[in-house]
C-alpha cells in the first residue's frame, strides 16, 4: 500500500521528500538490470502481490475456441495413437472399450471439471480446491505431492509427444535415409523449438495451435468419412468383424462389456487435457461487469471449452476405433506392422493415396510436437500459483521466460535419460493424468458434500471410485509411472525446502495497510520525534499484564518517561503460508496503545511493520524484546516451521537483509 505523507521531516534519515509518495516496504525497489535480464523478467513486476502467476492476469485474453485449440493439441493428438492402443489392448472388442472411455469422459471427467471451472476459476485447477480443504503444513505437503504428479503429467507430455513426433518422422517412407536413425536429435530439436515458441510469447503459441488443430481435425474428418464410404463398399468387413466378435465373446454381450471394463485402464492416455483446460482459464475473455469473486463469462467460456473438446474427441474416438478395427488387418497393429501407433495414417495412405497420406503424416507430426504446448501452458500457469506463494521458489519464478527455459532444460534431460523412447514414458504419463483426475473427483465430491448436495455427492463419489480403481490398476500394471512420479515429487520437495530456507530472512508480506486508529497512534508518536514499540506475544491482555510489561521495558530498555509506548502484537495464523497481506489494527487496552496484526510469521511481520512505520513517518523506530528461552537450534527450527522461535535476533537479521544502511534501519533492543 502506498501512502502520501505531508508531515515527514526531511532532516530525518528515513524521511521522504515533501509530498512524495511513501514507498511500500513490501514492493522491492527495482535494481539495475542488463538487457538480457530485463527481457527474461519482462512481466515480473506486474505480478507483485497478486498470487496469480504469469498468466493469472492476462494482458490479452482470447475467445474460448482459440484457447481450446491450445489445450486441445494434447487431447486431440491422441487420435494419432489411441485407436492402435485400443486394438492392441482389446482386439476386436476395441470399439466397446472405446465406448467405455467415452462414457467415462462425458459422464465422469467432464462433469467433474465443469464444476472445477466454477470453483477454481483463477486457473489453479482442482489442486486449489483441495488446498482450501487441507490447511497448514499438511495441506501444503499434499499440494506439493499433487504438483509432483502434475509435473509428471505435463513434463512427460512434452517429452513423449516430441519423441512420438520424431518417431513418426523417421518412419515416414519419404524421409531421407540419413534421418532414419536420428530420433534422439530430432526429439531434442522439437523440444527446443517448443521452448522458443513460449519465449516468443503466449499469444503466438495460441495462434500456432489454432492452425494445427483446425488442419488436423479437418484431415481426420476426411479420413473418417472416406473410411465409412469404404465400409459401405466392403460389407464383408462388417460381417468378418461380427463373426470375430461372436467368437471372442461367445455371443454374450456381457462378456464384451466385462472385457472392455478390464482393459479400460490401458486407454487412460485418452483422458489427457482436462486439467490443462482449467489451468488456462485466465486466458479466456471475461466481462468487465463480472463480480471480482466470480467471473461468470470466463466460467461459461471454460465450460464450453471443456464440453466442446470432450464431445468432439468422443465422436472421433468412437468413429476411428470402429473404422480401424474393421478395415485394418490385425497383423498390421503388431510391433512390426504398418499401423502400429499410426492406425489412421495407415488408412490415409491406403485409401486416399500417398499425397494425402503424406499430408496427414505431416499434420500428425506437427500436432504431436505441439501437444507439449498445452503442457507447457499448464506448467506456466500452475507452478507460479503455488511455489512462490509458499516461499518455495525464487522470485523470478513469477516470470514466464525463466520458467519456460527451466522447463525446456528439464524436458531435454528427461529425453536423454529415456533415450527418447515413447513406451518407456507411457506409464508415467498415464499415472500423472489419472492421479490428477482422481484428485479432482475427490475435490468436487467433498465440495458437494459440504454444500449438502446429496445426489451430486453420490454421483461424484462414484466417479471418484471409478478413477481410483483405474489409477490403482494402472500403477500395478505399470509401476514405473509411480517411480518416475516419486522422483518428481522428491525433486519438488527438495527444491521447495531449500528455496524457503533461503527466502526466510526477507520481507514476506505482499502488502501492508494501517487502519485509521493504527495510523493515528503512529502519527501521535511521530510528534515526539521518537517511536518506541514493545513487541509482545498476545496473552491474557489484562491491565496487570500491560502495566508489568511497560514497567519492565522502560526500566531494562531505558525508555524515557516522556515518550509513549506502543505495544505491537502479532497473533499467529497459518505458519505454512509464506506470502501474506498484512493489515495493522489499532486498539486501546487499559489505557495502552496496541498495534495488532494477524500473521503466520512473527519476526518477519514485526520487521515489515517497523520499516513501514519508518516510511510513513520518516522516524526510525526502536523496538524492544525479551530474550526467548530454549535451545537456539530448536528455536531456529520453530522459526522455519511455526514462524516463532528466536524472534528478536531473526527480526534484526531481516532488517539487516532488507535495509543495508544502518542509520535508516530500525533499532532492536533485547533484554
Amino acid at each position: 500500500m502506498v501512502n502520501t505523507v505531508d508531515t515527514a521531516r526531511p532532516d530525518d534519515p528515513g524521511a521522504p521528500a515533501d509530498g512524495a509518495p511513501v514507498p511500500d516496504v513490501c514492493v522491492q525497489q527495482p535494481r539495475h538490470q542488463g538487457r538480457l535480464a530485463r527481457w527474461a523478467l519482462e512481466g515480473l513486476t506486474e505480478q507483485a502481490g497478486t498470487h496469480q502467476g504469469p498468466h493469472g492476469i492476462a494482458h490479452r485474453t482470447n475467445h474460448w475456441l482459440r484457447v481450446m485449440c491450445l489445450t486441445g493439441v494434447d487431447y486431440f493428438s491422441t487420435l494419432g495413437y489411441q485407436p492402435a492402443i485400443a486394438f492392441l489392448a482389446a482386439g476386436v472388442i476395441s470399439p466397446f472399450a472405446t465406448l467405455v472411455l467415452v462414457a467415462l469422459t462425458l459422464f465422469g471427467a467432464l462433469p467433474v471439471y465443469r464444476r472445477v471451472a466454477g470453483e477454481s476459476y483463477r486457473g489453479e485447477g482442482s489442486i486449489a480446491m483441495l488446498e482450501r480443504l487441507l490447511p497448514w503444513w499438511g495441506g501444503k505437503l499434499f499440494v506439493l505431492v499433487l504438483l509432483g504428479f502434475a509435473a509428471t503429467d505435463f513434463m512427460i507430455t512434452i517429452t513423449l509427444s516430441a519423441a512420438d513426433a520424431a518417431a513418426h518422422t523417421v518412419q515416414n517412407p519419404l524421409v531421407p535415409e540419413v534421418l532414419r536413425g536420428a530420433q534422439m536429435p530430432i526429439t531434442i530439436v522439437l523440444i527446443l523449438l517448443l521452448g522458443a515458441v513460449f519465449l516468443k510469447g503466449f499469444r503466438e503459441a495460441i495462434g500456432v495451435a489454432v492452425v494445427l488443430v483446425a488442419v488436423y481435425l479437418a484431415l481426420n474428418a476426411v479420413v473418417v468419412i472416406d473410411s465409412v464410404v469404404e465400409l459401405m463398399r466392403q460389407p464383408q468387413a462388417v460381417l468378418s468383424w461380427t463373426n470375430a466378435l461372436h467368437a471372442a465373446t461367445g455371443g454374450n454381450p456381457l462378456v464384451a462389456v466385462g472385457l472392455a471394463l478390464l482393459v479400460f485402464p490401458k486407454l487412460a492416455l485418452g483422458l489427457s487435457g482436462f486439467e490443462t483446460g482449467v489451468a488456462v482459464m485466465p486466458q479466456i475473455h471475461g466481462e468487465t461487469a463480472d463480480a471480482p469473486g466470480r467471473p461468470e463469462r470466463r466460467i461459461r467460456g471454460t465450460r464450453r471449452l471443456l464440453t466442446t473438446a470432450a464431445v468432439t474427441m468422443s465422436v472421433f474416438l468412437v468413429a476411428t476405433s470402429f473404422i480401424t478395427t474393421l478395415l485394418i488387418p490385425a497383423k498390421e497393429f503388431g510391433p512390426t506392422g504398418s499401423a502400429n501407433g499410426r492406425a489412421l495414417a495407415y488408412l490415409a495412405h491406403e485409401y486416399l493415396g500417398p499425397v494425402f497420406g503424406t499430408a496427414y503424416d505431416a499434420s500428425t507430426i506437427a500436432i504431436l510436437w505441439f501437444a507439449g504446448a498445452s503442457a507447457m501452458a499448464g506448467l506456466l500457469n500452475l507452478v507460479p500459483r503455488y511455489l512462490p506463494r509458499y516461499g518455495m521458489a525464487p522470485t523470478w519464478a513469477r516470470a514466464v521466460r525463466p520458467l519456460a527455459i527451466t522447463f525446456t532444460v528439464i524436458a531435454l534431460i528427461i529425453t536423454v535419460a529415456f533415450d527418447a523412447n515413447v513406451d518407456a514414458q507411457g506409464g508415467a504419463y498415464a499415472t500423472g493424468v489419472l492421479v490428477l483426475i482422481t484428485s479432482a473427483s475427490v475435490a468436487v465430491t467433498i465440495s458437494a458434500l459440504r454444500k449438502r448436495q446429496r445426489w451430486r455427492t453420490v454421483g461424484f463419489g462414484v466417479v471418484a471410485l471409478v478413477f481410483a480403481y483405474t489409477t490403482v490398476a494402472n500403477v500395478f500394471e505399470r509401476p514405473d509411472g509411480l517411480r518416475i512420479g516419486a522422483l518428481f515429487i522428491l525433486g519438488i520437495l527438495l527444491v521447495s525446502f531449500v528455496s524457503r530456507l533461503r527466502r526466510s530472512f526477507g520481507i514476506r508480506a505482499t502488502s501492508i495497510e494501517f487502519d485509521p486508529t493504527a495510523l493515528e497512534f503512529v502519527r501521535e508518536a511521530e510528534d515526539f520525534g521518537e517511536i518506541h514499540l514493545v513487541a509482545t506475544a498476545p496473552g491474557r491482555r489484562d491491565a496487570k499484564e500491560y502495566h508489568a510489561k511497560a514497567r519492565d521495558e522502560r526500566h531494562d530498555g531505558h525508555i524515557p518517561q516522556r515518550v509513549a509506548i506502543i505495544f505491537l502484537e502479532v497473533t499467529k495464523t497459518d505458519s505454512s503460508d509464506f506470502e501474506e497481506d498484512l493489515v495493522v489494527h489499532g486498539a486501546i487496552r487499559h489505557g495502552f496503545r496496541v498495534l495488532e496484526v494477524l500473521s503466520g510469521n512473527v519476526p518477519n511481520t514485526i520487521a515489515t511493520v517497523l520499516l513501514q512505520i519508518r516510511n510513513l513517518t520518516g522516524v526510525v523506530p526502536d523496538v524492544y524484546f525479551e530474550w526467548t528461552e530454549g535451545n537456539p537450534i530448536s528455536n531456529m527450527a520453530r522459526f522455519l516451521f511455526s514462524g516463532e522461535g528466536e524472534v528478536a535476533p531473526v527480526t534484526r537479521e531481516v532488517l539487516r537483509e532488507v535495509e543495508p544502511e544502518p542509520r535508516r534501519r530500525p533499532v532492536v533492543h533485547v533484554s
